[in-house]
């Protein structure tokens, strides 16, 4: 508990003082606005006084003033954006306070990934609102997220693999500033990045108001970055950089232009030649126009995101890392000594400037020029440089991105332990399991045993004992110890198999599929799955539950028989008792354990612990009196 108040203790100070921050920068701000307006007011008076001076009195006196007025322009727009910081922190700490109280609605829960076919994804309630994925999601680019989902769904089976991750979450769960600066920089490009697309929403607004996910969720997108679209530019064919005429051409224009109007200015040149050469410059400046604009168009609408990509990968760059996983990701961010936030950067500024071809500026300076052919050379000669390490560099950004999520998560749960890896299949021994969803204050605990293969534990009792809700939680704490994160318990050892449950098998009326068939099928798959020589770790909730009860019973036994014959290792719950008799007949491969309801008179009550043998009480009878409805003799 006392490690619970200093968690608290510490997103409050993290409050308080970017609450102070943001409260001081808004007096500076609002000062800075009030000497704008007045050195305004004195460059409009200054001209009247003296509008009888020439223009060069009056061009001076305009100058003295719009040099301090754009000198606390650009300081202005700095101090807005510390603001904006400043609340997006105070937000991000107000939200992961909700989200220590299992409120995780700021967080994006991915329900767009839930799979009702996999292994055991839609058992466990991976993904969604309230679900695992969003208690640890604070990904902030797209690829970060692809990534954490890929691992929630493909856990690691290698004891090393999983060991290296660890040490990097461990790492990373100790950077806290580290992660909230990732953090709310990936979050400010995304709001940024929704103003000019045309949704004009306040940064600060976006995040008090929407929390992280509503407004990626309209636009399709979760984070930083289209990733198809920075695919189909990286390989783009070259057109203008592989030109000699073009190459000549951007260097001769520009010093015809000089020479043209040196000459006029001396009078050895008529207007005429100036006209002419306007036309000129025009015809060529847009000779190319369609080819210039299929490439712009190739990059619309990404400057942002990789401007926002080269800030979170710069704080990449400069931080100080000791575990090797997350050192070999740094290492893949750079490109012959180059760092890669920098060449993203060159890009975000091409693609900036490319998209600004059709303003007032960007149209004349073509002509003197030709800018938009020099940009489109530019980014030809950018994709063709550096388009082989692209996929290196955000897969490194992706996995920084993901890890840096799961250290929050080991941050946020100081009261998690990390797991043993064991080396031999099977082993499973953990002490005072707990469900993360279920809140602390609440949440039965209980412990666990499989020491060898072929095992299984056989779970009786009654109706909302406690059954699923203990297969669930040992289903998260092994996926947890396979990913590489903390869990809940006191002590936990686990192999690291492929875990495979069956807790709520769905009919299909799309696919014409009954209850039984998909139940028959999920089974079916584990069969197979055990024959081609995989090891499993087995989580199944009343087996052939779409059946009467003597198919059930015999269907059941011959199941488990079976698994036991391909030593597989496991946990089965059931409302049949005859399940239990199979200990006698396996008394080393099956151990008997229950779940209890106590009723004492007319109240009935559960202890959720754990307990060996088998069920003595069933409520269904006793729930249905309750309910009124009456049980004959």
């Amino acid at each position: 508990m006392k490690k619970m108040e200093a968690l608290l203790h510490f997103y409050n100070s993290q409050i308080a003082s970017f609450s102070e921050k943001k409260e001081a920068l808004k007096k500076q701000i609002h000062r800075l606005g009030t000497v704008r307006l007045l050195l305004f007011v004195c460059a409009l008076v200054s001209v009247w006084v003296c509008r009888d001076f020439n223009w060069l009195v009056l061009t001076g006196i305009v100058f003295v003033f719009a040099v301090p007025f754009t000198v606390l322009m650009v300081y202005h727009t700095k101090l807005f954006y510390q603001k904006e910081y400043a609340e997006a922190m105070c937000q991000l700490n107000t939200n992961e306070i909700k989200g220590i109280e299992y409120d995780f609605s700021a967080f994006d829960g991915a329900a767009e990934s839930i799979e009702p076919n996999h292994s055991f994804a839609p058992d466990l309630d991976l993904f969604g609102n309230q679900s695992m994925f969003q208690s640890i999601n604070r990904t902030v680019t797209q690829s970060g997220k692809a990534c954490l989902i890929n691992w929630f769904t493909m856990p690691l089976d290698n004891k090393q693999e999983i060991i290296s991750r660890q040490k990097a979450v461990q790492e990373l769960a100790a950077k806290t500033h580290f992660r909230q600066h990732f953090f709310v920089t990936g979050i400010m490009g995304i709001s940024r990045q929704s103003s000019e697309n045309g949704n004009f929403i306040k940064n600060s607004e976006f995040l008090r108001t929407q929390g992280l996910t509503d407004e990626r969720s309209v636009r399709g997108e979760s984070s930083v970055g289209y990733g198809e679209q920075l695919n189909a530019l990286t390989f783009q064919a070259t057109h203008f950089s592989q030109s000699h005429f073009w190459k000549i051409s951007i260097w001769i224009v520009p010093v015809i232009w000089t020479g043209v109007i040196l000459g006029c200015i001396a009078g050895v040149f008529s207007l005429n030649v100036l006209g002419i050469m306007f036309a000129f410059a025009f015809l060529i400046a847009n000779f190319e126009t369609r080819k210039i604009k299929k490439l712009s168009d190739s990059a619309e609408k990404i400057e942002r995101h990789l401007l926002t990509c080269s800030q979170l990968i710069k704080q990449i760059e400069q931080e100080s890392f000791n575990s090797e996983m997350l050192k070999a990701n740094q290492s893949l961010l750079n490109s012959n000594g180059k760092p890669a936030s920098e060449i993203i950067r060159k890009l975000s500024k091409i693609i900036g400037a490319l998209d600004q071809r059709y303003s007032l500026i960007g149209i004349i300076l073509n002509l003197l020029y030709l800018r938009d052919m020099r940009h489109a050379m530019q980014l030809e000669w950018w994709t063709g440089t550096y388009a082989a390490s692209f996929d290196s560099w955000f897969k490194a950004l992706a996995q920084i991105d993901a890890i840096s999520s799961m250290g929050g998560f080991s941050f946020n749960h100081p009261d998690y332990v990390y797991p043993v890896i064991a080396g031999n299949y099977f082993e499973m021994k953990g002490i005072a399991l707990g469900h993360p969803l279920i809140h602390r204050d609440v949440c039965v605990r209980n412990d666990l045993q499989i020491e060898q293969n072929p095992f299984f534990l056989v779970i009786t009792g009654a109706n909302m004992a406690g059954k699923s809700t203990y297969l669930r939680t040992v289903g998260i704490n092994f996926l947890l110890s396979c990913m590489g994160l903390p869990v809940y318990a006191e002590s936990l050892t686990v192999y690291p198999a492929h875990l495979v449950t069956s807790l709520r098998t769905t009919d299909s009326l799309t696919a014409h599929e009954s209850y039984f068939f998909a139940e028959l099928k999920r089974l079916k798959m584990i069969i197979d799955r055990l024959n081609a020589g995989e090891q499993l770790f087995i989580i199944l909730d009343e087996i052939l539950k779409g059946t009467n009860s003597e198919d059930k019973q015999k269907g059941s036994l011959a199941l488990m028989k079976q698994l036991i014959s391909k030593n597989t290792c496991g946990i089965i719950a059931t409302h049949d008792l005859l399940l239990g008799s199979l200990a006698q007949e396996f008394p080393d491969e099956i151990r008997n354990y229950r779940f209890e309801a106590d009723i004492s008179g007319d109240e009935l009550t559960f202890s959720y612990r754990l307990k060996e043998g088998i069920a003595q009480n069933m409520n269904a009878c006793f729930l249905m009196g309750k309910m009124g409805i009456t049980i004959g003799n």
